[in-house]
């Protein structure tokens, strides 16, 4: 077995896949990357299929060594990269040979940040997949976040040459865009003109479960309490405190407070990604905007993976 060791890992690093689809129902978790498009050119970089397993961190990536030659590569942001203490850029990938160490600092700019390996983390799927969810330990290795001294199995195949972007990928600003509801009338004016008028902050009440924001308090008329029902990837729950609450990637599957609107899935990786104490607003699209907006987005990350060279 070939693999790689951690010799200080990054912040709440865990393993991350695409996550566990269709379970939903079931009460499970997808989990998954909390940056799609970051993770997705990572595993490409190193010549990984879209559903092989790579690391996430959080803020800070740490270090560590294999004991086979490897492509790595790490996206997600600005971050100091290096080999046996030289310095490489980052969104492209390397070699890696035995007895030498990758080395990831702290992000500038972002949170979460992605290390891929040629041939992807080998863990044992669980339910499908090999995605780590924290709440409930299933997944990665152990269901934890990864610690010093654990060794991870990699997959087999010889890594090919390493590659670079060649177009330009980047996300747009502006406010966080947002689909009302799907309890939008538990709201009245006053909530609404709160929510879209006002600014938040991003706090550092946040994990890969949810992130709270804070601002002034978004009443709901009709009460903060509602029959629990389902939540999405980008749910925004209003709870009595008024801090809007944003469901990311290990949410919940159901939730007992109002949801005022959900996150575009175009814009959920951005607000993910931004620091804490950053300041946003949100403006209201509907489905169908938010749709044309995902499919573009999405040509531009396949764009950008096609992209590729040799570097």
């Amino acid at each position: 077995m070939t693999a790689l060791t951690l010799l200080q890992p990054g912040l709440m690093m865990t393993v991350q896949d695409r996550g566990r689809l269709g379970l939903l129902r079931s009460g499970v978790s997808r989990s998954g990357p909390m940056d799609a498009s970051a993770f997705a050119i990572a595993n490409a970089l190193v010549g990984n299929g879209p559903a092989a397993a790579a690391l996430e961190f959080a803020v800070i990536g740490g270090r560590l060594s294999v004991d086979r030659p490897v492509l790595v590569a790490v996206t997600g942001g600005a971050v100091d990269i290096r080999i046996d203490g030289r310095a490489v850029p980052g969104w492209e990938s390397h070699r890696l040979s035995p007895g030498e160490v990758l080395s990831i600092g702290a992000m500038r700019g972002a949170v979460w940040g992605y290390v891929a390996v040629s041939g992807g983390i080998d863990t044992p799927p669980v339910l499908g997949a090999r995605a780590t969810h924290l709440r409930t330990a299933v997944g990665g290795l152990d269901g934890r976040v990864l610690a010093g001294g654990d060794v991870l199995p990699l997959g087999e195949g010889a890594p090919g040459p390493a590659r670079r972007l060649t177009a330009i990928w980047r996300r747009s600003g502006g406010p966080v865009r947002v689909i009302p509801g799907p309890q939008a009338d538990h709201f009245d004016a006053a909530g609404w003109a709160v929510f879209l008028r006002q600014a938040f902050a991003v706090s550092s009440r946040r994990d890969r479960m949810a992130t709270v924001l804070e601002g002034p308090p978004v009443v709901a008329a009709k009460g903060h309490d509602i029959v629990s029902d389902a939540t999405l990837a980008g749910s925004i729950q209003v709870p009595g405190s008024g801090n809007p609450i944003v469901l990311m990637a290990d949410r919940q599957t159901t939730g007992g407070y109002p949801k005022i609107a959900t996150v575009a899935s175009v814009d959920l990786p951005r607000l993910a990604q931004m620091v804490t104490g950053a300041r946003l607003r949100f403006a209201a699209i509907d489905q169908a905007e938010g749709e044309a907006l995902l499919l573009a987005e999405r040509k531009a990350l396949a764009d950008a993976i096609d992209s590729l060279a040799a570097s």
